[in-house]
């Protein structure tokens, strides 16, 4: 059995104990930033320096799995052809998966305007074909906008969803966004509705139809202990959102593991680390209670400083909470 499920097991279980934190890497950034989502090369004086080519990209896929402290690794399908092709999870402990759904929100092409109109439901990616590569899970996105004509869509695009998957036993996790500006709902608002939404999304379905875990954004303690508390049988994971300063993804891990959440898959906050695998088993000494977030950044600028990389970010600055939804709990 890979740990990921055995997490997950004891998690549903109400055995959950120190160590059984899920960490996810995402990687699946091609589906959305495109030729963006690869990331820099660090440049001189912690500047980004010249882009990578998917190559480079892939080769630090290889290396986080390969590092064996995420249990999970998110990655677009066309990724998956070629790391699996090198073998990469025969024996890997690490649970590979493909996101299942690419739809028009995500969409963050240079000079593109998606974000302006409500998101349109799409799958590029094929279930047989991940079947195929040995893969059996995949992250649904579940977009709410507050429209009811572009919410029904979604609602029933993830129902053909679900029959496509049941028919390739195909496992899913759902993700649920933050829906945009153009919803109308207050900052204060927005918790509630995403913790409706996604209850009444699950609401129709069996337990053999339900998401392996949910990934939604970190509205605060109050939305994420109101979904933990009213239904445990959910096993509650974060997105990472844009990045923001060490202490920030840190705080994320360690605030979700304390309002209930069991699960962190982050993208962008790992990827444009300074050293990325240093920054993983920090988040994981942090998920477990070994080590607080404050202390962690202290040893993360101390393994920079060993391998004489340059941080983006002075000790002082790096160590600032600057999210408003984290440094309202820190």
């Amino acid at each position: 059995m890979l740990r990921l499920d055995e997490k997950l097991s004891r998690i549903r279980h109400g055995a959950y104990r120190a160590g059984d934190f899920i960490l996810g890497d995402a990687r699946d950034g091609d589906l959305a930033r495109a030729m963006l989502a690869v990331g820099h090369h660090p440049g001189q004086g912690g500047a980004p320096g010249r882009p990578r080519s998917r190559a480079e990209f892939l080769a630090t896929v290889q290396q986080m799995v390969e590092q064996d402290v995420i249990d999970l690794m998110l990655t677009s399908l066309s990724s998956l052809e070629v790391v699996q092709g090198r073998g990469l999870y025969d024996t890997s402990r690490v649970t590979p998966a493909v996101r299942a759904n690419d739809n028009t929100d995500h969409w963050q092409f240079r000079g593109a305007r998606y974000d302006r109109e409500p998101p349109r439901p799409f799958r590029s990616s094929s279930l047989s074909e991940a079947r195929r590569l040995g893969c059996d899970l995949g992250l649904y996105g579940l977009s709410f906008s507050n429209d009811r004509d572009a919410d029904l869509l979604a609602l029933r695009h993830y129902a053909e969803f679900r029959e496509d998957a049941r028919r390739h036993r195909f496992r899913h996790a759902l993700e649920v966004g933050n829906p945009g500006p153009a919803s109308g709902l207050a900052p204060d608002q927005v918790g509630g509705f995403v913790n409706d939404a996604v209850i009444r999304a699950l609401a129709g379905l069996t337990s053999r139809e339900r998401p392996e875990f949910l990934r939604l954004t970190y509205n605060g303690p109050a939305a994420l202990e109101e979904l933990a508390s009213f239904d445990p049988s959910l096993v509650l994971g974060v997105q990472g959102g844009a990045a923001g300063t060490t202490r920030d993804a840190l705080e994320l891990v360690a605030q979700t593991e304390r309002f209930g959440g069991r699960l962190a898959l982050l993208g962008r906050r790992i990827a444009q680390a300074e050293d990325p695998r240093a920054l993983v088993s920090l988040l994981r000494a942090v998920a477990d209670g070994a080590v607080p977030s404050a202390e962690a950044v202290r040893a993360y600028h101390g393994a920079l400083q060993g391998r004489g990389l340059t941080p983006l970010r002075p000790l002082d600055m790096d160590s600032q909470v600057t999210d408003p939804v984290l440094r309202a709990a820190a």
